[in-house]
C-alpha cells in the first residue's frame, strides 16, 4: 500500500494443490483478511479453463475480478472489454460450468464428485511420482510439487558442459534441455527462461503424463542423464 501498487493475482492453479498440508488461499482473501489499508489496495484475480484440474486447454475461456478499481478506471475497463471479442461458445459454455458446477442434491452432482476426485488423486499420484523418479537421479534434486502443473528439478551440470555451453553462446541449463531433446526426444524447458539463483541450473516439466508414461519418461531421462554426466565429467 506504500507505494500505490495495482497487484495482478494469476490464481490460475487455484484447485491444483497437491500437498495434503497445503492449501490454496486467494490474495482477496489475505488483503480482506489484514484490514485497513491494505483491504483497500487494487487487485485484479486471473482464473482460466485451460489450467487448474480442468486442464480444458482448447476451449481458452477465462475471467478475472477486479477489486477496489477507481470507478472512472472501471467505467473504461468494462467499455473495453465490452468492444472485445469474447470467447466462443465452447469457451464460454466450459467456463459457467466451471464456475457453477453440480451442486449436491442435482441429478450431475454424485458423478461430477467422483470425476473430479479421480482427476484430483491422480494429479497428485504424478506430483509425487516425478518428484521421486527425479530425486533418485544422481546430480539431479526436485522439491515435492505442492500445486500446479509443473516441476521444476535443479540439475547440477559438470564444469566442462558449462564452459562448453557458454562458448557457443548458449547457457548450460539450454544446452542441457537441447541436448535432451536430441538424444530422447523429451521436450523440457531451460529454467533461464523463468530466471534462477546465479550459478544455479534447473529445467521445467509437466506431471500431466500418465504413471506409466511418466515411469518410461523417466527411464530414458536417466538414460541421457549417466551418459552426459560421463561425458561431460
Amino acid at each position: 500500500h506504500k507505494h500505490n501498487l495495482f497487484l495482478l493475482a494469476d490464481e490460475v492453479y487455484q484447485e491444483n494443490v497437491h500437498s495434503l498440508d497445503s492449501k490454496f488461499v486467494s490474495f482477496k482473501k489475505i488483503l480482506m483478511d489484514l484490514g485497513s489499508p491494505y483491504n483497500q489496495m487494487q487487485i485484479a484475480s486471473f482464473h482460466s479453463a485451460s489450467k487448474g484440474w480442468h486442464c480444458e486447454s482448447g476451449f481458452r475461456g477465462g475471467y478475472f475480478e477486479i477489486i477496489n478499481l477507481d470507478k472512472d478506471v472501471e467505467a473504461q475497463v468494462n467499455k473495453l472489454v465490452s468492444v472485445s471479442l469474447c470467447s466462443n461458445t465452447w469457451g464460454q459454455a466450459v467456463m459457467g460450468a466451471i464456475v457453477n458446477p453440480p451442486k449436491e442434491g442435482e441429478p450431475s452432482y454424485q458423478l461430477y464428485k467422483r470425476e473430479r476426485s479421480m482427476m484430483a488423486d491422480r494429479l497428485q499420484e504424478q506430483a509425487i511420482l516425478i518428484n521421486e523418479l527425479f530425486n533418485s537421479m544422481e546430480g539431479i534434486i526436485c522439491n515435492p510439487v505442492k500445486g500446479g502443473m509443473f516441476a521444476f528439478p535443479r540439475v547440477e551440470i559438470p564444469c566442462k558442459a558449462i564452459k562448453y555451453a557458454k562458448s557457443k553462446g548458449m547457457t548450460p541449463d539450454n544446452f542441457y534441455c537441447v541436448e535432451l531433446l536430441e538424444n530422447t526426444g523429451i521436450c523440457v524447458l531451460p529454467g533461464s527462461i523463468f530466471k534462477q539463483r546465479q550459478g544455479t541450473y534447473h529445467f521445467r516439466t509437466n506431471i500431466l503424463l500418465s504413471a506409466h508414461q511418466i515411469k518410461d519418461m523417466a527411464e530414458k531421462f536417466r538414460t541421457f542423464h549417466v551418459s552426459f554426466m560421463h561425458r561431460w565429467k
